[in-house]
């Protein structure tokens, strides 16, 4: 396949240049958007739907239990439909389990100390939730010190059980970006059950990816290759192979004519970090600027035609300062437009 087919095929199905009609249809095609920096996950959305939606409307769809963040793949948290949850935590969470097991023995987590975490939080997550500092508290109070990353690999362990997910945002003056962990009993009200969970993430993957690959595949989820094989195969007939090796999605979004060449996309943005080969959509000079680095960061991204030209961060775009280019645009305007977009989001 061409690149500049792969790149117009993937701007497409990331609805970039096919936008969702509402944050949560494009929740919906891109399954899980990955979220440790929460600001930019929310972005992510947003640069996927039509219009100007602001930080606001994506924290209602939280706020109405729309919407969720939780550990859904490679220990790394991600935005996704409430209703997919359990289902693709049934697929991916044992996995993250044996990839954890080495740190949670290393930090004292063993079955015991889960279990009367349990006890403790459960009777006082049903009343609204509870942020991470109040948890935190509650494991202190049972003698659990949460240092150390005591606390978040603990809080990880009772997702992958099912029992909790992160929920409504906390409101606050400026960008909030904290939200409370609730029961998914209680606030999770409908579950999607599809009948082959192992296929549908694969043929979700490629709905939202595609062009893509086994090998991209087992990177986005972080299953092995033997499994993301195995997921392939039981898919195939609900996916189109257009290249070897190669699939998209056997219906895809059309395209808008009004979409933007330029685009300014979030940190750890799903277009450039869900692929086992990131030099499609960036020149391999450019990576080590983009990321991930040593940090473990992916930078905040300019792209151009579906081609990274630049980064820039969250907090400059808010105030107006430029981009840093690695290559000039075509249209200067163009760049500075993508900016004041996500400037538009955050109310800035």
């Amino acid at each position: 396949m061409k690149t500049e087919t792969l790149l117009s095929e993937r701007l497409r199905s990331h609805r970039l240049s096919a936008p969702a009609r509402s944050v949560t249809e494009a929740a919906a095609h891109m399954l899980a958007v990955q979220s440790q920096d929460f600001t930019a996950g929310r972005w992510a959305l947003a640069a996927r739907t039509r219009g100007e939606p602001t930080m606001q409307v994506v924290d209602r769809a939280f706020g109405r239990g729309e919407l969720v963040r939780s550990w859904t793949m490679r220990g790394t948290l991600h935005v996704i439909p409430a209703r997919d949850l359990r289902w693709v935590m049934s697929v991916t969470a044992e996995r993250q389990r044996q990839q954890a097991a080495g740190r949670r023995r290393d930090l004292g987590i063993d079955a015991p100390m889960v279990a009367a975490a349990v006890r403790a939080v459960e009777p006082r997550l049903r009343d609204g939730g509870l942020t991470r500092a109040e948890l935190f508290d509650v494991f202190a109070g049972i003698g659990i010190e949460p240092g150390g990353q005591r606390g978040i690999h603990l809080l990880s362990e009772l997702t992958l059980d099912g029992l909790i997910c992160q929920g409504p945002v906390v409101a606050k003056q400026g960008i909030a970006r904290e939200q409370r962990f609730v029961l998914v009993e209680q606030h999770i009200r409908e579950h999607a059950e599809p009948s082959d969970p192992l296929a549908e993430l694969f043929v979700r993957y490629i709905d939202g990816h595609g062009p893509a690959g086994v090998a991209d595949f087992a990177w986005w989820s972080g299953l092995t290759l033997g499994q993301s094989r195995e997921a392939r195969d039981r898919a195939i007939d609900r996916v189109v192979e257009v290249d070897e090796g190669m699939f998209v999605a056997a219906s895809r979004p059309r395209r808008s004519t009004r979409s933007p060449s330029v685009l300014a996309l979030g940190a750890f943005d799903e277009y450039y970090i869900s692929y086992a080969d990131r030099t499609t959509v960036c020149a391999p000079e450019h990576l080590a600027l983009v990321g991930p680095g040593k940090n473990g960061m992916v930078r905040a991204t300019i792209v151009a035609h579906g081609r990274v030209i630049g980064c820039w961060t969250h907090a400059s775009a808010s105030l107006g300062a430029p981009a840093e280019l690695f290559e000039q645009a075509a249209d200067d305007d163009a760049v500075r437009a993508a900016l004041a977009r996500f400037g538009g989001f955050i109310g800035a």
